[in-house]
C-alpha cells in the first residue's frame, strides 16, 4: 500500500475519533506540532525511527514527554503507529489530517504565488478577498515567484486563477503578433 493511502487511512481514523470526542481540531493541533518536531528535530526523527530501540521504550519516552499537554487518546493513537512501525509518517497523516479537517470546517486552502513576499496586512486582505470571491473562508499558503512580475496566482483544488502581471503581456505579445501577422 502506496504510504500517502496508509497516511490518509490514520488520519481518516483519528479525524473519527475526533470528531466522536469533539477533539478534532485539539487532535489537528497536537499531530501538527508532532509532525513538526519529527521534521525540524533530527534527534527526535532518528529516536522514533532506529530499529534499534525498542517500541515499548519509544511509546514510554513518547508517554512521558508528551504528558498532559496533550490529550490520552492522541498519546495513545501515536502508540498504535509505533507499534504499527508507522511513526515515520507522522508528517504525512499531518497533512492528511489537515485537509480533513479545512474540509469538514469549509476551510479551502489555496496556494498563492506573489513576485515579492507580501506583509501581514497585505496577507489577511489576501485571504478576506477570496474568501468574498470563493465563499468560503480560504487559508492562502504565500509562495514568492519573482517570475509572474507582479499580480497574483491562486490554485485551489484543480482550478487555477492567473491575475499575474506576465500572463497579462504574454496575452498583450499574442494579441500583437497576431495583428501583425494576420492569419491567411
Amino acid at each position: 500500500m502506496q504510504e500517502s493511502t496508509v497516511a490518509r487511512s490514520y488520519a481518516s481514523a483519528l479525524f473519527e475519533l475526533g470528531q466522536k470526542t469533539g477533539e478534532a481540531e485539539a487532535f489537528g493541533r497536537s499531530l501538527i506540532r508532532m509532525a513538526g518536531l519529527i521534521e525540524s528535530d533530527r534527534r527526535i526523527r532518528d529516536f522514533l525511527r532506529s530499529p534499534k530501540i525498542e517500541a515499548s521504550a519509544k511509546k514510554r519516552v513518547l508517554a512521558a514527554a508528551l504528558g498532559s499537554s496533550v490529550s490520552p487518546l492522541f498519546v495513545n493513537f501515536l502508540k498504535v503507529m509505533i507499534d504499527k512501525r508507522r511513526q515515520n509518517i507522522v508528517p504525512q497523516v499531518a497533512s492528511e489530517y489537515a485537509v480533513m479537517l479545512d474540509e469538514h470546517m469549509g476551510r479551502l486552502n489555496a496556494q498563492v504565488t506573489l513576485a515579492r513576499e507580501p506583509d501581514e496586512r497585505e496577507e489577511e486582505d489576501i485571504a478576506a478577498r477570496l474568501t468574498d470571491l470563493l465563499g468560503r473562508s480560504v487559508v492562502p499558503h504565500i509562495r514568492v515567484d519573482p517570475n509572474i512580475l507582479g499580480g497574483i496566482v491562486v490554485r485551489y483544488g484543480d482550478r487555477v486563477m492567473d491575475g499575474s502581471l506576465r500572463r497579462r503581456l504574454l496575452g498583450l505579445r499574442k494579441s500583437m503578433l497576431a495583428a501583425t501577422h494576420p492569419a491567411s
